[in-house]
């Protein structure tokens, strides 16, 4: 009965948990025994091959049920073998074929699955569980350090770490950097390093490269014992089109899109997954789930959502749907129903949305034709930063609106203010390479850059390599440039990174609202003369922070702005401490505030902004002014 439920809902796109029918399993009814089932409908025949097989010498012949699966049960296997299918396609020629639903997989460049039955697990991460479903994300701090786990830091021979070595190295980096989150490229089995990860094959494996699926379950565990968040891109748009893994997997379309054009994302070179098709979907959907429970992953950042939802997005010919638009009506749909699906299960998940258009809404709720996630990344808002801060301070006052546009619309949607791994290569220049001036102007332009990313309303994500203002690109078979540390103004500004993220943790006004106006104030976005931006973070407890830009090399002596308390005033971050690779051997001195219009405000606060520098400062006591007649 259960078996007949299994594919019942499997054809109806309502089996979540697809892994506990397909792929490999103990035979319950014969000991010592594993039964196999696949998918592949229009298969004129599939057969069982690994070790214990010859590999062609003994195939073993598999049967086929109504549904299009195919099943066999045998005593031959034993586990650490390795197996594949071997499937005569519908017109038939004859491939080998990979199990869509290993949980392991063969090192590169092979595609064998391993017979391996799944390990329970006693997690010893309920504290953390028990916090995350208490407290969620909205409303917590959120600043994700961004990895890619096969380049973040290499053996002395070359290879990279796997998971086991990165428990315990990069926690107490992300420890000592305060970071609240780690966000993985792909973790998923894929065939090319080059990819980064988003060309996938194995939606249910871990890449052979990071290790044993125990050694990433002990890292998130140590982890989320480090009250540190775990969260994996995943890729349900489009896989890999090599032969053995899902591509054609019977001759037909199975995965992919019936029309070809729909099937072929030319851009990627890759294969577009058929979103209407009742079992893509559940494959899809207990894929995203099977993360998210197998390892305790605490959200998902899906990967190019625009792919999935305009039919115009690639660079190939398209066809409007019926309505006579460009919207991927399945795409759609099935964004909705992933988002519904997992938070069913898991609503204190996170839900990020890689997306570069304003046409869908992306983080509203399903009744107001929004897809349901809880973040989108604002692309918008991390090009038009980047563009400003490489350009010449001479012409910043010309493009301030670069600096200011994203307040019209901050709060459209629930943003991550990402600078990416995307930001980093093909020729854009590192982050520290892309600020404008001499290697000192730079270093100062990143911390001036870094503060307004912490400042300005959004959760955060950052780059490897990135914090320490790593000078080269970042190349996906290369470590990270550690050697840069070596140099005095790398570690001023690694220093720097930490304390500003520590920064950020510390006060409630810089993530507690996130989500309105309620958690801003503009003090001054008219300012282009002097390229000076100001504005107010707010708590829900009357707490504030007042946060100063200054985007040129000058430095501005006597610099008033208005601000809506009276009382003695205490600078807190200043980017252009010595201690950080700036010239200011000191904070700004306490300052108290004077009584006189400024725009809308009562009271002024003078200070000396310094040159290409950031200053925040917070209320240290308040003065109780008496009331005017007017009042």
């Amino acid at each position: 009965m259960r078996l007949e439920e299994e594919m019942y809902t499997f054809g109806l796109g309502e089996n979540f948990h697809l892994q506990d029918y397909l792929g490999l399993h103990q035979d319950e009814s014969r000991e010592g025994a594993f039964v196999f089932r696949v998918w592949a409908p229009h298969a004129e025949q599939v057969q069982l091959i690994g070790d214990f097989t010859g590999w062609f010498q003994n195939p073993i012949d598999m049967v086929r049920n109504h549904i299009g699966v195919w099943e066999v049960s045998s005593d031959l296997p034993r586990e650490g073998q390795i197996y594949k299918y071997l499937v005569k396609r519908k017109g038939g020629q004859v491939v080998e074929k990979m199990d869509p639903f290993a949980s392991y997989l063969e090192a590169r460049p092979g595609t064998g699955a391993i017979v391996r039955l799944k390990r329970e697990r006693k997690w010893k991460d309920g504290p953390w569980m028990g916090r995350r479903k208490r407290f969620g994300f909205q409303k917590r701090p959120v600043n994700i350090y961004e990895v890619h786990a096969s380049s973040w830091k290499l053996r002395e021979d070359g290879t990279p770490y796997t998971f086991r070595e990165l428990k315990e190295e990069l926690i107490p980096y992300l420890e000592k950097m305060h970071y609240t989150h780690v966000e993985f490229l792909p973790l998923m089995a894929h065939p090319l390093g080059m990819s980064w990860g988003y060309q996938l094959m194995g939606y249910f494996a871990l890449e052979h490269t990071y290790g044993s699926p125990e050694d990433f379950q002990d890292f998130v565990e140590a982890c989320h014992q480090h009250n540190i968040g775990v969260l994996v891109d995943w890729v349900p748009g489009h896989f890999t089109q090599n032969d053995d893994a899902l591509a054609y997997f019977d001759g037909t379309p199975t995965f992919e899109y019936q029309d070809h054009h729909r099937a072929h994302n030319y851009r990627w070179g890759a294969l577009n997954f058929d979103l209407g098709k009742n079992q893509v979907q559940s494959f899809l959907l207990s894929s995203a789930l099977f993360w998210l429970e197998e390892y305790h992953i605490d959200g998902l950042r899906v990967d190019a959502v625009s792919n999935m939802l305009y039919l115009d997005y690639d660079e190939g010919p398209w066809t409007p749907n019926q309505e006579g638009g460009n919207r991927n009506i399945e795409g759609y749909n099935f964004l909705r129903r992933l988002n519904g699906v997992v938070k069913f299960y898991h609503p204190d998940v996170m839900m990020i949305a890689e997306e570069s258009t304003a046409a869908t809404p992306i983080t509203r709720p399903f009744e107001e034709g929004g897809l349901g996630f809880d973040f989108k990344w604002d692309m918008g808002w991390m090009n038009d930063i980047l563009r400003f801060y490489e350009e010449d301070p001479i012409y910043r006052q010309y493009d301030f609106n670069l600096v200011t546009f994203s307040f019209m619309y901050v709060f459209n949607e629930h943003f991550v203010l990402p600078f990416s791994h995307d930001e980093v290569v093909h020729g854009k220049k590192s982050m520290m390479h892309k600020m404008w001036g001499d290697r000192y102007n730079q270093f100062a332009g990143l911390r001036n850059l870094y503060a307004y990313q912490i400042c300005h309303p959004g959760k955060k994500l950052l780059f490897m390599g990135s914090e320490f203002g790593q000078f080269l690109e970042w190349k996906y078979d290369y470590q990270l440039e550690w050697g840069n540390l070596d140099d005095r103004m790398n570690r001023q500004m690694q220093y720097f990174t930490s304390r500003l993220n520590a920064f950020y943790k510390e006060h409630k006004a810089l993530w507690q609202i996130d989500d309105s106006y309620d958690g801003l104030e503009v003090i001054d976005a008219d300012n282009r003369a002097e390229s000076v931006l100001s504005f107010i973070r707010k708590g829900d407890k009357g707490d504030f922070l007042v946060c100063v830009f200054n985007m040129t090399p000058v430095e501005r002596k006597n610099f008033t702005i208005g601000v809506p308390v009276a009382g003695l005033y205490q600078e807190v971050i200043n980017t252009e401490l010595e201690e950080f690779g700036g010239v200011w051997k000191e904070h700004n001195p306490d300052t108290m505030t004077q009584e006189g219009s400024w725009k809308d405000y009562t009271n002024t606060l003078s200070f000396t902004l310094p040159a290409l520098g950031a200053s925040v400062w917070r209320v240290k006591r308040r003065v109780k002014q008496p009331k005017t007649h007017r009042e």
